[in-house]
């Protein structure tokens, strides 16, 4: 939370966390620049006044939102940093991680994918956005020169298919399915590092 945030008590009904998921259910239906505060006031049923007591304004909110997201990705590439294994095994780790920040912050990571960079607080995300692409195509750069990854692509056109592959998963990935974190982030990976073709004895030519 904000400094500004720490400071405010708030107002019965809607603390910071709650006013933010209404607000950025709203920036990912109507979008960002879409979105004013009078909607953001009659979707939350409270007048602009008492959001205002909250947070500075829908910036703030925006600003919140990606730094959920980011700051998600970002405590997973730590994690993938701190251990001690090949670059193929670390990168398969950052792929697993990432699926489950998607799953827990959906909302959040939507919102992240579709800006734009027409705002400070915009272009900032998507810096950190580069920054963490720029880890990703770093391991697959160490697994090509480990012979783990096929050199095929550049690392930068592998990274962003790879990512791509798990980016995809806020267009119909939706909480409550019968996909679990666990099974999801499974089947990405084994998409992702053992292809589709099934092992074993090539099947009969007809």
């Amino acid at each position: 939370m904000t400094a500004t945030g720490a400071r405010r008590r708030g107002r019965p009904g809607y603390d910071v966390d709650s006013l933010l998921a209404v607000a950025v259910a709203v920036f990912n239906e109507r979008g960002y620049d879409g979105t004013s505060m009078e909607d953001l006031s009659q979707r939350l049923g409270i007048a602009k006044s008492a959001i205002y007591h909250h947070v500075a304004g829908k910036e703030e909110l925006l600003r919140l939102s990606l730094d959920r997201a980011l700051d998600g990705l970002f405590g997973v590439a730590d994690r993938v940093r701190a251990t001690d294994a090949p670059a193929v095994d670390r990168l398969e780790l950052l792929v697993r991680g990432s699926v489950e920040v998607l799953q827990r912050e959906l909302p959040h990571v939507t919102l992240l994918l579709r800006v734009r960079g027409n705002t400070e607080v915009e272009r900032a995300a998507l810096e950190r956005r580069r920054s963490f692409d720029r880890f990703v195509a770093g391991l697959v750069r160490q697994a090509e020169r480990d012979g783990d990854i096929s050199p095929a692509l550049s690392p930068t056109v592998t990274a962003h298919l790879l990512f791509g592959l798990v980016n995809s998963l806020v267009e119909w990935y939706r909480p409550g399915s019968r996909t679990t974190g666990a099974s999801l982030a499974d089947a990405v990976a084994a998409l992702a590092f053992d292809g589709l073709r099934a092992r074993g004895e090539p099947p009969a030519r007809r």
